[in-house]
């Protein structure tokens, strides 16, 4: 194929409703394979995130179903299609005034048909007429391309056994970190993927007591106790970790029961950082230096919560914070960040 992406595909035939939803197949992008009159060739289409009476309705006006599976993301594209896409999208590419996504705006437009589009994305809250136009683009382009002896899109499937690990949702981020710490085969490859081969590395930790299933990188703190606990980039005082995650933050003291994760949190006060079972605390900045504590939890949906200000957590939203970040600089903001980290450490003799 002119492109093909890796997938999951989950059985030899299409799964019913009931397997559909057991696979959490409504949380994903799911490539769908049709049968084809050439052998061995998973010619496919891309949907996202859709329930399996509404993906049989789209996919059945493309062809009979033969396999489904979560997408991977991860796609390879020929020279030829790769050069076709930047020609169609060269104004864009010189005047940088677009943001595109694979998924909806290149794969989903490129194999389904407009009307189902136009449905999808309106899903995801854009407009029909821009989709419209957006799938007559890529249908105009489609129609110009040559094939020659390959399919269009297709699936690479690298086995329902196969091991994978999603980052991609909060729950998924907090299950696949903690997996480090257990002694299954999937914990295993990932240590191995990773290059894992201590449970302490570059880390100053003599004074405080670390169980033997927690892992540590590049951390330091003077007093305390580390358990069950995954943690990168600490510098800390005093600290009291147990099932938690906790990547670059510094604090005079750091406490986290199980299920909390801590990311980048710079704190200067004598309380320091406390976070209770599932919290999730996560300090957001912007190009000027300054920075907020984005709060929520291991029980709250953050894709159903997206457009609320959750209650009792934070005076914006989500999506507010998406949007003033959106074209910022993340070079800029990462010296910017970096320098108040190390000042913080420093402070504190760490």
């Amino acid at each position: 194929h002119h492109i093909d992406i890796l997938c999951t595909l989950l059985g030899d035939t299409a799964p019913t409703a009931e397997e559909w939803a057991e696979q959490g197949l409504d949380k994903y992008g799911v490539i769908a394979c049709l049968e084809t009159s050439v052998p061995d060739r998973l010619d496919a289409a891309q949907v996202e995130k859709i329930s399996h009476k509404t993906a049989t309705e789209m996919l059945g006006k493309l062809g009979t179903l033969r396999q489904v599976g979560p997408s991977l993301g991860s796609f390879s594209v020929s020279a030829a299609i790769l050069t076709a896409l930047m020609d169609e999208f060269k104004p864009e590419l010189i005047e940088k005034t677009a943001k595109f996504d694979t998924d909806p705006h290149f794969w989903m437009p490129l194999t389904l048909s407009e009307a189902d589009y136009v449905t999808l994305m309106e899903q995801k809250g854009t407009d029909a007429g821009v989709s419209k136009a957006h799938h007559e683009r890529m249908s105009k382009m489609k129609a110009s391309f040559e094939l020659g002896d390959y399919g269009l899109f297709g699936a690479i499937n690298v086995g329902k056994d196969a091991c994978w690990w999603d980052y991609g949702q909060m729950k998924l981020y907090s299950q696949n970190s903690l997996l480090l710490l257990e002694d299954s085969p999937s914990a295993k490859l990932l240590r191995q993927f990773l290059g894992v081969d201590a449970h302490l590395t570059d880390c100053s930790l003599d004074g405080v007591t670390v169980d033997d299933t927690t892992y540590a990188f590049d951390s330091k703190a003077k007093t305390g106790c580390i358990s069950k606990s995954v943690v990168a980039g600490l510098r800390a005082t005093e600290v009291s970790l147990d099932g938690a995650i906790v990547v670059n933050c510094v604090a005079k003291k750091i406490v986290a029961g199980p299920g909390a994760i801590l990311y980048g949190v710079v704190d200067a006060s004598d309380e320091g950082i406390v976070a209770g079972d599932g919290d999730v605390m996560v300090s957001v900045s912007d190009e000027s230096g300054s920075s907020m504590v984005l709060k929520s939890r291991m029980d709250i949906d953050g894709g159903k919560a997206w457009k609320q200000v959750v209650e009792g957590l934070n005076t914006i939203s989500f999506e507010d914070v998406h949007k003033k970040n959106k074209m910022a600089d993340i070079g800029e903001i990462q010296n910017k960040r970096q320098k108040v980290y190390d000042e913080a450490a420093s402070a504190l003799g760490l």
